[in-house]
């Protein structure tokens, strides 16, 4: 489902602006931008997800914009050009290029110190680009790689790959009805719940399972949380800890019919759990959604959102030079939207696959494939829009609207 890098619908530039994406995109005073197509690639990765979902279940009909703008339109984040939204990563240049570096974690601010070979200063942005001028984008992201923080050249991977791969490791089953199934989601955040969601809608049974140590993150935004979980959804807290918990997790695991998981590859090898070490189950479909995929050499590297999304080479783009941030952590409800469709597809045709979706794999199928300037938004005294068969389209922009009284 690449795309050819061509703004050629007035209904991408359309849905750009009137879903509040393009608000997201471009510098704080500057016009929003739409990157060259961003919105058909989604037409059809949803489209993908209702001709599967219907072979197994109910027809799933995905609202992309919705998706792709609604932390957003929680938080009231707005563009910030060479600061993501919710201002955790940044877009920095260096004598080689571009970079992403993402400091979201007290970890990750701690880690600073290490990343540039020096002590951090009371800014670390400002650590960060003494060190870029000294040294390259190739060094920092690999010290920054090397103690976990998340970080990223700008558009790694080759243009056309595929946002997933399959591996055979289970028989094929003959296709069940997805309510059928026993369905477990060990993810945590937005990716992995998105597409436990979209499976869910389709008439599938989810269990999320928790762990008493690391309770899924997406709770410390309770609007985003709610958007993926039902509130009647059964939820199973496990204690990783203790064996009576490392077996527990174990048996809902074996019993699966479909997992969704978005650990590091060594996490749940770790503890007995990884789709080589579970029971053969025919049909089962094993869903992991990483930064980088689960093999070498990204299986170590962290990732979100954001420094996902730059790592594809997903940003808007002022002019053939001057990237900047592409909407709010796309790239995690992006690969949320392809694992569903990937699942769908193989609970369709059989299953017994492992589904390899990487982060980065999913933004860069969507990416231009190569640095062109962005579609812009005009400005007159009621604000910015864009032209769209010779009528003016207002760009929305959610966060102001979340601000208006009710």
């Amino acid at each position: 489902m690449p795309i050819s890098g061509e703004l050629d619908t007035a209904e991408e530039l359309r849905t750009a602006a009137t879903s509040g994406f393009m608000a997201l995109s471009g510098q704080p005073d500057g016009p929003p931008l739409c990157p060259a197509g961003f919105g058909r690639g989604l037409d059809e990765v949803v489209a993908s997800i209702a001709r599967w979902s219907a072979e197994t279940g109910a027809v799933v009909e995905v609202d992309w914009p919705e998706l792709v703008t609604v932390r957003a339109a929680l938080l009231g984040l707005r563009r910030r050009g060479r600061v993501s939204p919710n201002g955790t990563c940044r877009l920095l240049a260096g004598p080689d290029g571009f970079m992403a570096l993402n400091l979201p974690r007290p970890d990750d601010l701690a880690a600073v110190g290490a990343i540039v070979e020096g002590d951090a200063v009371a800014d670390p942005w400002e650590a960060v680009e003494r060190a870029l001028a000294r040294s390259s984008v190739t060094d920092v992201v690999a010290r920054a790689r090397l103690v976990g923080v998340p970080a990223t050249p700008l558009g790694q991977g080759e243009p056309g790959a595929s946002p997933w791969s399959v591996g055979r490791c289970w028989p094929r089953a003959h296709r069940r009805a997805i309510a059928e199934l026993r369905i477990v989601d060990l993810s945590s955040m937005w990716a992995g719940p998105l597409a436990a969601t979209l499976l869910a809608r389709a008439g599938g049974g989810v269990v999320k399972v928790e762990t008493t140590s690391r309770p899924d993150g997406a709770r410390a935004v309770p609007g985003l949380y709610r958007a993926l979980h039902d509130d009647d959804q059964p939820v199973v807290v496990v204690d990783i800890d203790t064996l009576e918990g490392r077996r527990q997790l174990g048996r809902l695991v074996n019993e699966a019919d479909v997992v969704i998981e978005s650990s590091r590859r060594r996490a749940l090898e770790q503890l007995g759990c990884g789709p080589d070490d579970v029971e053969a189950r025919p049909g089962r479909v094993w869903v992991s959604v990483t930064g980088y995929g689960r093999e070498a050499p990204g299986r170590h590297w962290v990732a979100f959102g954001d420094d996902a999304a730059v790592a594809g080479g997903l940003v808007a783009w002022e002019d053939e030079s001057h990237p900047v941030f592409c909407g709010d952590a796309v790239a995690d409800p992006l690969s949320g939207m392809m694992a569903a469709a990937a699942a769908f597809e193989a609970l369709a045709t059989g299953g017994g696959v492992v589904l390899d979706v990487s982060m980065q794999a999913c933004a860069r199928s969507l990416a231009p494939p190569a640095a062109v300037a962005s579609a812009a938004a005009e400005r007159d005294t009621g604000g910015w829009y864009v032209t769209v068969g010779g009528n003016r389209v207002s760009v929305r922009d959610r966060a102001a609207e979340a601000q208006l009284p009710r």
